[in-house]
């Protein structure tokens, strides 16, 4: 009989299986309001409650360090997670995967999608400018009132007080920030004078912040020529301006730090460089000294004329030498001066001119006889020819009696070319005869 009785723990176990097999269960999106909430340094223990009911809540530490906000006691928010069983006190519980205040929901949704088409368009991953080292001019986009302004100017003057800071007072909060941020950065384009533009504000919810997430900031910061530093909120918030900006900077004082190099460590690396300089050259003066000293001892300053004994004797061999070869060379220019000469006597151009104009003589006279002979020649082909077109002649052969007859301009060479009751002509050797056909008779030996 007690064999039909379940302990507590495998129902448990039933029923949470039966909760994480749940579809429905498995990601559940809910609104209400925070109670019991007590922050702990790890994983986080509270309630969420509307006017009739309540449902227990967990939220691990990796997901509630990703919060972009703090959670407080009443705060109605917009969770989002799965619904099981805490098999310890059988109690079911939502664990939390993400939570945001009610009510600003759709800021956040807009932010991601304002990030996601800027991501796109490549302003987030496009090469950052590179922060000058030593800025004469920065201008400062901020509130003129403030700890923002009173920090960065605090830090600037601490660090590099040759530096001149500009402030272009802007409105960072509210509807018209936005507008008012693109303005400044227009004037500081236009005046283009500056080396460095630090974008700044404090911290505050999504809403204050909100004009640093505008698509005109963006692309004015994106634009800029000028270097930008952003430092919008605390460390944990990050703005599309930021994202953008081509140096991101947790807090002003930050910003201030990283626009500007610290006065006392350059004039202190300015030292250090001078001192090496010194050193360097005096070292070099030592070891010319050194050089001059040796060179000094040498055997060429004692006695001077052994540097260039042999390069004397070097000389006369060579003059020498050269007197020789240049006797040599002059004398074998000669016996071939000699030899040219009588070969150029040898042969003397008048002979052979001379005899060419014999050769030319006999040459005329025997292309004088060729070309009569070939004239000759041509001249009976000629006749040939003629007498042999006039027997070939066709005036030559009607005068023995013959007649051709034409029909349209067009020679009859058969009686099937005519029909009886036309007209043709005959051409005879002396003129035309025109006939009309009256009789064929065909000639049945053809």
């Amino acid at each position: 009989m007690s064999n039909e009785y379940l302990t507590v723990s495998t129902l448990t176990k039933y029923i949470k299986r039966k909760f994480d097999v749940d579809p429905y269960l498995e990601r559940v999106y809910l609104t209400g309001e925070i109670s019991n909430f007590r922050n702990r340094p790890g994983h986080q223990y509270f309630s969420l409650k509307d006017n009739n009911a309540v449902i227990s809540a967990t939220m691990f530490k990796s997901a509630y360090q990703r919060l972009k906000f703090t959670p407080e006691e009443g705060m109605k928010v917009l969770v989002i997670g799965r619904v099981s069983v805490y098999s310890d006190q059988g109690k079911y519980q939502i664990y939390i995967e993400h939570m945001e205040p009610d009510g600003v929901g759709a800021l956040y949704q807009a932010l991601e999608e304002m990030k996601k088409k800027l991501k796109n368009e490549g302003l987030f991953d496009a090469p950052k400018k590179l922060l000058p080292t030593f800025p004469k001019r920065i201008a400062v986009v901020t509130s003129p009132s403030g700890a923002v302004i009173r920090d960065i100017m605090t830090t600037v003057k601490r660090r590099f007080p040759i530096a001149e800071l500009v402030l272009f007072p802007t409105k960072v909060q509210g509807k018209q920030a936005a507008d008012t941020i693109v303005e400044s950065i227009r004037q500081i384009e236009e005046k283009g004078d500056f080396d460095t533009l630090i974008i700044a504000r404090g911290g505050g919810s999504i809403e204050d912040l909100w004009p640093f997430n505008e698509e005109k900031v963006a692309r004015a910061i994106f634009a800029a020529q000028t270097p930008v530093i952003s430092s919008v909120g605390h460390e944990t918030d990050t703005t599309i301006a930021d994202l953008v900006a081509d140096v991101r900077a947790a807090t002003p004082t930050a910003a201030a730090e990283l626009a500007v190099p610290q006065l006392t460590e350059e004039i202190l690396k300015i030292d250090q460089v001078h001192l090496r300089l010194l050193k360097s050259y005096q070292r070099k003066v030592e070891r010319a000294e050194e050089r001059l000293k040796h060179s000094l001892n040498s055997y060429v300053f004692r006695q001077p004329q052994r540097l260039y004994e042999g390069y004397t004797q070097n000389l006369d061999l060579l003059t020498e030498r050269l007197e020789r070869e240049m006797a040599e060379k002059i004398t074998s220019y000669q016996q071939d001066l000699r030899v040219y000469n009588m070969q150029l006597q040898s042969h003397n151009p008048l002979h052979l001119v001379r005899q060419k104009e014999d050769n030319l003589q006999q040459m005329t006279a025997q292309l004088r006889v060729e070309i009569n002979r070939y004239m000759e020649a041509q001249q009976q082909r000629l006749d040939y020819g003629i007498q042999s077109l006039d027997y070939l002649s066709p005036l030559k052969i009607m005068h023995r009696g013959y007649s051709y007859a034409l029909k349209d301009n067009t020679i009859i060479k058969s009686t099937n070319d005519v029909n009886i009751g036309e007209t043709i002509d005959i051409h005879l050797s002396d003129g035309k005869l025109t006939a009309k056909v009256t009789e064929k008779t065909e000639d049945t030996h053809g």
